[in-house]
C-alpha cells in the first residue's frame, strides 16, 4: 500500500480535533473538535470526475465553512451520501442534521435525548435510516425524514456500531471488547466470536477502535481493529 500527502489543512488556533468523516462520493470532509468546532471542507479532485483535473493542476480547497449550533466539543460525525446530509453530535448529547442548500450547509433538524453521550452514529448505505448508539446502552433508529422508528436499551456500554451493506443487520461493539449483531428491527441475533483473540495473552479488555463491513459477491464480512493492533 502506498500513501502520499495530497493537501495539508491547518485548523485555526490549533484546536484539538475529536472526529473526522469523509464523503468520498462528493468530496466533502467534516471535522469536529474542542470548543464546538465544526468545519466542512471540500477538496477538488476527491471524486472520480475531478480526479483527472486535479492530477493536472493540483488539489484546491473549493469550500471551507464553519458551522455553528453546538455548545460543546463535537465528538461524532457521519455522512449520508445518498441524501447529501451531515449528522453531528457533541459531548452534551446534542445531535444536529445539516443539509446543503444553495451551496451552503444549513441546520435542518436537532435532537437531544438529554441523557448519555453519543458514541457512534451510522446511516444505512441507502441513506434512509440512521442508528445512534449512546454510551449507556441506548439505541435509537430513525428515518431520513426525522421520524423515530424504534428505540432499545441494551445492557452494555456501547462504543461502535455499523450497518451491514444491505441494511438488514447492525453490528454493535461495547467497551468490554464484545461484538453483537442485531437485526434492523432491534432483535438480538448473535454474539460475534472473536477468533483473533484465540491464544492471546494480553489485556482482557480489547477495545475496538473501528469496524466496517465488506460486501462480497456472496456474503458480507466484518472487519474490526482493536487497540492492541489485532485485526
Amino acid at each position: 500500500m502506498f500513501a502520499y500527502l495530497s493537501k495539508k489543512i491547518a485548523i485555526p488556533g490549533g484546536v484539538k480535533l475529536r472526529c473526522i468523516t469523509w464523503n468520498t462520493d462528493q468530496g466533502w470532509i467534516a471535522c469536529g473538535g474542542e470548543g464546538a468546532l465544526l468545519k466542512v471542507l471540500r477538496l477538488d479532485g476527491t471524486t472520480q470526475k475531478e480526479a483527472a483535473k486535479a492530477a493536472a493542476g493540483g488539489n484546491t480547497l473549493s469550500q471551507n465553512q464553519s458551522l455553528e449550533g453546538h455548545n460543546g466539543a463535537v465528538v461524532c460525525a457521519t455522512w449520508n451520501n445518498q441524501f447529501t446530509k451531515l449528522t453531528t453530535s457533541d459531548e452534551a448529547g446534542l445531535i444536529i442534521v445539516w443539509t446543503l442548500y444553495n451551496g451552503q450547509w444549513c441546520e435542518e433538524m436537532i435532537n437531544n435525548r438529554n441523557k448519555g453521550v453519543v458514541r457512534d452514529m451510522k446511516w444505512t448505505a441507502s441513506g434512509d435510516k440512521i442508528c445512534i448508539a449512546y454510551d449507556d446502552g441506548a439505541v435509537i433508529v430513525g428515518s431520513v425524514d426525522g421520524n423515530r422508528l424504534w428505540g432499545k436499551e441494551l445492557s452494555m456500554q456501547l462504543s461502535l456500531l455499523q450497518w451491514s451493506p444491505d441494511g438488514r443487520f447492525i453490528l454493535f461493539c461495547n467497551t468490554a471488547g464484545e461484538c453483537h449483531t442485531y437485526d434492523s428491527s432491534g432483535n438480538a441475533v448473535a454474539k460475534v466470536p472473536m477468533y483473533c483473540n484465540e491464544g492471546y495473552v494480553g489485556e482482557c479488555t480489547c477495545r475496538r477502535h473501528c469496524n466496517g463491513w465488506f460486501a462480497g459477491s456472496k456474503r458480507c464480512s466484518s472487519c474490526l481493529l482493536q487497540h492492541n493492533t489485532r485485526l
